[in-house]
């Protein structure tokens, strides 16, 4: 039996200030949802997000005035992607991790409630930085994190 996934503060932090391009896949234009709170915050705090979502992006829409992809070797033609930021159930992370490691992203993201041990180890062990059931926007003030780091 492995080990279960732990997250590390300082994996965390590091993911926070290092990244810049953020994919953040389950993006909605619904002001309720918490994709789309999350993103606003994200672009607030001076990142540079790129909403993932194949019904959006078929429709050629925008969420917080940023051109939806639908996927992320689509938003890979364009920039490299830092880290991905995983708004799906725990049932479909996996493939979206699968993802997030074959287009070479440094760190993923799986927010709250979303929890997959075996992808997670997945992409520990392609090299990625992780962090599960956590959400960014409660880790930046948590951890006084003003945006991504100036030399980016």
């Amino acid at each position: 039996m492995s080990t279960p996934f732990r997250n590390s503060e300082q994996e965390i932090r590091q993911i926070l200030t290092t990244s810049k391009n953020i994919a953040l896949v389950g993006a909605s234009k619904n002001p309720s949802r918490a994709s789309n709170h999350v993103m606003e915050l994200l672009l607030e705090r001076g990142y540079n997000v790129i909403p993932v979502n194949p019904g959006l992006a078929n429709l050629n829409e925008s969420v917080h005035g940023q051109k939806v992809y639908a996927s992320l070797a689509d938003v890979k033609k364009e920039v490299d992607i830092d880290m991905v930021d995983i708004f799906r159930r725990s049932e479909d992370a996996g493939a979206v991790v699968d993802e997030a490691i074959a287009v070479g992203a440094k760190a993923v993201w799986l927010q709250i409630g979303v929890v997959d041990e075996d992808a997670a180890k997945r992409a520990r062990e392609a090299g990625l930085l992780v962090a599960m059931n956590k959400c960014p926007a409660q880790e930046i003030p948590r951890l006084g994190i003003s945006g991504p780091s100036a030399q980016l």
